[in-house]
């Protein structure tokens, strides 16, 4: 949420940047109502600042007695309306998107980002390549097919040494951003639905978030929910800033309007699991911290050997709560293309402002943190481990920053 001074102080800004993002969002009738509301505010405080008023004089004074409950008549009334239409106004507020930085980029969907790098160099082969989806079931280590008859379409099995080389990874994701200054977590695997709205999930993304029939909880779709919300209603030290959190969960997404995009393998599924970079700073910090997630994010797939490109993610490919956002797309050899395999976003006070998260600077004055959210590795790239490793005979070699934790430096056919 953004904060609505903004829209008092500059209307046409707010009402640019929704058009560039695409918001419905009618801001000439949301500012009028915002000032109905700060009328209402300053009706009601003349009330009260009556009653008050009238209040020592009511024991000697009938026409007083007359007037205060004439007021207290017209107060009820307005504090009423007052409470109504502040309804309204932090519902429609709730649409609003972020702000979005300078150098974000104009675009409609990924074709819209703008490479900044490319790194590592593009492997070769001299033998038929396989993806991912043949290497799984080749080696004996992803089932599909088993997972769509247990759960149905978009579950899987990691099986035997392909769910240990996924296990590794996701441990030793943990223990290089722990070394990097991160505490580790575990995370409830579900949220409410105030957390998923302050973290901006809800109203944005209600239609991919599976919700539990009866209760007032969601699977969650990524650790960020559950971190993010960790502070809410809180007042956090400035001198702890920045704070670093990880997390490896299971995410659930429904998938929702996916139609038509790749599926084929393990690369979309409506259950993945993952490692997060959560981190809360000051305003000041945000840009700093935002490359700091994206330093982390680049070591590790230099660690793992595998080719990337960074992307500075456009208007168009960016979620109504980001502010800027850097995509890392790997090499998929197997693909033949790039495919996503880390997303890290500066989201601002966007978050904190809507979950009531806020620090004490050195003189106990109040403020709203900045939050990133960034992606360490998922399944996918194991994925691309796979499919970047793989070998003439159909065999994976293991990284080399895997294989202590693996037990095993090959995956050979079933």
């Amino acid at each position: 949420m953004i904060d609505i001074k903004l829209l008092r102080d500059d209307p046409q800004a707010i009402k640019a940047n929704c058009a560039r993002r695409g918001a419905d969002v009618d801001v000439d009738a949301l500012y009028a109502l915002d000032q109905d509301y700060l009328a209402l505010i300053r009706q009601t405080e003349d009330m009260r600042a009556e009653r008050n008023r009238l209040a020592p004089l009511c024991r000697d004074d009938e026409a007083a007695r007359g007037q205060m409950k004439t007021l207290k008549t017209d107060l009820q009334q307005a504090e009423d309306k007052l409470k109504t239409v502040k309804a309204e106004l932090d519902e429609k507020m709730a649409w609003m998107p972020n702000l979005l930085a300078d150098d974000v980029p104009d675009g409609d969907g990924d074709s819209g980002n703008v490479e900044l790098r490319i790194v590592g160099e593009t492997p070769s082969y001299d033998f038929p390549l396989r993806d991912h989806q043949d290497l799984g079931e080749h080696l004996g280590i992803i089932d599909t097919a088993r997972g769509a008859k247990v759960a149905g379409s978009g579950f899987y099995y990691w099986k035997g040494k392909g769910a240990q080389l996924a296990s590794a990874l996701f441990y030793w994701t943990q223990q290089q951003l722990v070394a990097r200054g991160f505490t580790l977590m575990m995370t409830p695997c579900a949220a409410k639905a105030e957390t998923l709205y302050g973290t901006g999930y809800l109203p944005f993304f209600a239609d991919q978030s599976y919700m539990l029939e009866g209760e007032d909880l969601a699977l969650i779709g990524t650790s960020e929910q559950t971190l993010v919300g960790l502070h809410a209603d809180e007042i956090l030290d400035h001198a702890e800033l920045p704070l670093r959190y990880t997390a490896f969960s299971p995410c659930f997404r429904t998938e929702a309007g996916s139609y038509g995009k790749e599926s084929r393998g393990i690369f979309r599924v409506h259950q993945f699991h993952k490692v997060e970079q959560i981190v809360f700073c000051t305003p000041a910090e945000s840009p700093a911290m935002h490359q700091f997630c994206l330093d982390n994010e680049e070591a590790l797939l230099q660690a793992l050997g595998l080719r990337y490109r960074v992307v500075n993610v456009c208007v168009g490919d960016m979620g109504a709560p980001g502010y800027k956002k850097f995509d890392i797309e790997a090499w998929f050899p197997g693909y033949d293309g790039y495919r996503e395999v880390t997303s890290n976003t500066n989201l601002t006070d966007f978050q904190t402002r809507r979950l009531g998260i806020r620090y004490a600077d050195e003189n106990n004055k109040k403020h709203i943190p900045h939050t990133i959210s960034a992606t360490a590795v998922t399944d996918r790239v194991v994925c691309c481990i796979l499919e970047t490793y793989q070998q003439a005979d159909g065999s994976v070699i293991v990284p080399e920053a895997l294989r202590a934790l693996c037990g095993f430096d090959r995956i050979d056919p079933a």
